[in-house]
């Protein structure tokens, strides 16, 4: 597992959005960059640096995957068939934590990580604790038992800050399924993701 090396919020200071839609994002309060020069006037980006934000912002969204795990991820999207930036929001959904995450079994995905790397999540009855592992359509995602009585996972469930999406389907508050792999429409994006940029960047 990749431990994260940056703070949770620093993401959000760098692109000037909230990124993961938390009431405590510091760009709540100031939408400037970080840093003692984030207030200066900012500069023409260049294709490249609109590129390059616009994969720095979808990397960091899914928890700060590694460069290799997400480059990975553009190769087998840009292998499949259909529209390559669609395969990459697809495959990057199906990842176990995020799957976690969108049952809000977690109130991070940092959190539904950690929930995933320490044993606590069932897939279709048997432990995994690989937060990359990719979830197929029809998986059952499991809470164990312990893990159910965590104030952590009580604290995510009551979030009002996001709900369910339609492509995971509860039942009761432990238990969820996947039902389909969603389009870029779909994903429910505190912020606007450019993946035909990301796409662009890779195929320079």
């Amino acid at each position: 597992m990749s431990k994260r090396s940056s703070a949770k919020y620093k993401l959000d200071r760098r692109m000037g959005e909230n990124v993961f839609g938390r009431p405590k994002s510091p760009v709540n309060r100031r939408e400037y960059g970080p840093g003692q020069h984030g207030q200066r006037r900012k500069s023409k980006v260049s294709d490249f640096g609109i590129q390059l934000r616009a994969k720095q912002k979808l990397k960091g969204y899914y928890g700060d995957v590694t460069e290799k795990q997400f480059k990975r991820t553009y190769q087998e999207a840009s292998a499949m068939k259909g529209d390559a930036s669609q395969n990459l929001i697809g495959l990057l959904e199906r990842r176990l934590d995020m799957i976690v995450y969108r049952a809000k079994f977690a109130p991070t995905i940092w959190a539904a990580r950690q929930l995933v790397s320490h044993g606590h999540i069932r897939v279709n009855g048997v432990k995994c604790n690989i937060a990359s592992r990719r979830v197929n359509v029809g998986d059952v995602i499991e809470l164990g038992s312990k893990a159910q009585e965590m104030a952590l996972v009580i604290e995510a469930q009551s979030l009002a800050e996001r709900d369910v999406p339609d492509y995971v389907s509860p039942d009761g508050t432990s238990k969820v399924s996947f039902t389909r792999v969603p389009t870029l429409d779909e994903v429910p994006y505190p912020v606007r993701m450019e993946p035909n940029l990301v796409i662009e960047f890779y195929s320079r």
